[in-house]
């Protein structure tokens, strides 16, 4: 069964409730309308009782005289009509309506009945109370009967049942809402626990902190700690065989080109020959190629950004070195490649690893250079504002298309098909911003044209050293 945790607890919590609630409001209702019950043939039966004292015997014979007060008893707001008859038993009607129901039993002398019965289309609720009269020697048996309908009745039942169940009602609305103001508060610490976990970057394995966690939830962290353990092991193994493996081929692709060199310098009897050891030299210079950004990609992801170097690295002097030590490669390929950097030295300098950071700044000058036509322009600045600092390599090339913007910085994924290169450089790009905590981000170039690349770094903050205090002479 899936759905929310709140509303499934709220569903614990409400079906008792209801039942707690439907349980009391029955049996409320059926104390309340005994209640009303007993004060109903409490007051029949007091009036009841004044009309049988009221039978008096006069010039021989019986008579009853029905007192006022006898009636007034049931007044009411509910203006409920009162019925009564007295009549001798096994004779004459002395008072009352003839039609009244009397009850299936004849009461006793000392025991009244209470009964309900109907009358004229309306029920009513009857007492019936017997009274001996004597006259010489001779018992006569008096039935005095006092029936009314039962509209008070039913409003005290109203008057003593609602209030309680309104009451219950109350309070179980309110349980609800402290309990979803309560679970509110005590869910953020899931919520929280889930936007770190969803927000991390794939290449943040930290375990997370279970402070301020309920105790519930710890064994989930720990699950999950466990989890990021045996990942960060397991990618910090895929890394070192990475390493270890370019680092291993790199000596003999070194080798092998040295000989592939010295060997096309032989006169080769077959000019085919010539072409293949061409051919392999040219493949010999690729695969040093990747073997060195293969090098470079798994000693970036290896940086943490906890260990950075503390040393300051000026951005404008590793952006005028990159330049011009690929000035050359622009003039071969026809292309304007231009810098504007500070004036003033010092101005854009941040902390960080100077051997990565320069390779991060050759792989996107190089990566322009690469999809920029003869004839292009590639411009790299470099600008500082307040406590972050701007690299841009602009080119007006082919650029990227949106589809496949935030593919390029995937490992061997290649915009364009036909282009040299291994497929590398964003990746190792990405992976340098981000142990020096910064960012990297494509767009579109001037006018649509070429790509915009951009990474910001924090600006370095040199620490205050505090002179140490002069000894008063």
């Amino acid at each position: 069964m899936t759905g929310s945790l709140r509303v499934r607890l709220l569903w614990w919590m409400l079906v008792p409730l209801a039942l707690y609630v439907s349980f009391t409001a029955t049996s409320e209702y059926r104390a309340a309308r005994h209640t009303a019950d007993l004060v109903q043939d409490g007051g029949l039966l007091s009036s009841a009782r004044m009309i049988a004292g009221s039978v008096q015997w006069a010039d021989g014979a019986l008579r009853a005289d029905v007192p006022p007060a006898a009636l007034e008893l049931f007044a009411s707001p509910q203006q409920d009509q009162v019925f009564y008859n007295v009549h001798v038993e096994g004779g004459s009607l002395l008072a009352g309506m003839p039609d009244f129901p009397h009850a299936a039993s004849a009461p006793a002398v000392d025991s009244p009945v209470a009964y309900d019965a109907g009358l004229r289309g309306q029920a009513v609720r009857a007492v019936s109370v017997v009274r001996s009269m004597y006259d010489n020697g001779h018992v006569w048996r008096v039935r005095v009967s006092v029936g009314k309908t039962e509209r008070s009745r039913d409003a005290m039942v109203e008057a003593l049942w609602r209030p309680q169940l309104y009451r219950q009602i109350g309070m179980v609305m309110l349980a609800v809402a402290l309990a979803c103001i309560g679970l509110t508060f005590e869910l953020r610490p899931l919520m929280k626990l889930k936007n770190d976990v969803a927000d991390r970057d794939p290449s943040h394995l930290e375990p997370i902190r279970a402070e301020g966690l309920h105790a519930e939830l710890r064994p989930v962290v720990d699950a999950i700690n466990q989890c990021i353990a045996r990942l960060s092991a397991q990618t910090a193994a895929q890394r070192r065989f990475i390493a270890d493996a370019a680092h291993q081929l790199r000596t003999p692709l070194t080798l092998l080109g040295t000989q592939l060199q010295y060997a096309r310098q032989q006169k080769a009897v077959d000019p085919a020959l010539d072409e293949v050891l061409a051919a392999m030299h040219v493949s010999n210079r690729s695969m040093v190629a990747l073997t060195n950004q293969l090098l470079l990609l798994a000693q970036a992801e290896a940086l943490d950004p906890a260990q950075l170097p503390a040393a300051p690295v000026d951005m404008a002097q590793l952006a005028r070195e990159v330049v011009e030590a690929l000035a050359l490669l622009a003039q071969t390929r026809g292309i304007d490649l231009g810098a504007e950097l500070p004036r003033e030295a010092g101005e854009a300098v941040v902390q960080g690893h100077r051997e990565l950071l320069r390779a991060m700044v050759s792989n996107l000058v190089d990566n322009a250079l690469r999809y920029t036509p003869a004839g292009g322009h590639v411009t790299v600045s470099v600008r500082a504002s307040g406590e972050m600092v701007a690299l841009e390599v602009l080119d007006d090339g082919r650029g990227i298309p949106a589809e496949a913007r935030a593919r390029v910085f995937e490992p061997f994924f290649r915009a364009a098909v036909g282009t040299e290169g291994t497929g590398l450089g964003l990746a190792i790009v990405r992976e340098i911003a981000q142990s020096h905590r910064g960012a990297v981000s494509l767009s579109p170039g001037a006018d649509g044209r070429g790509v915009r690349a951009c990474v910001v770094l924090a600006r370095w903050q040199p620490a205050l050293v505090a002179e140490p205090e002069k000894e008063p002479l």
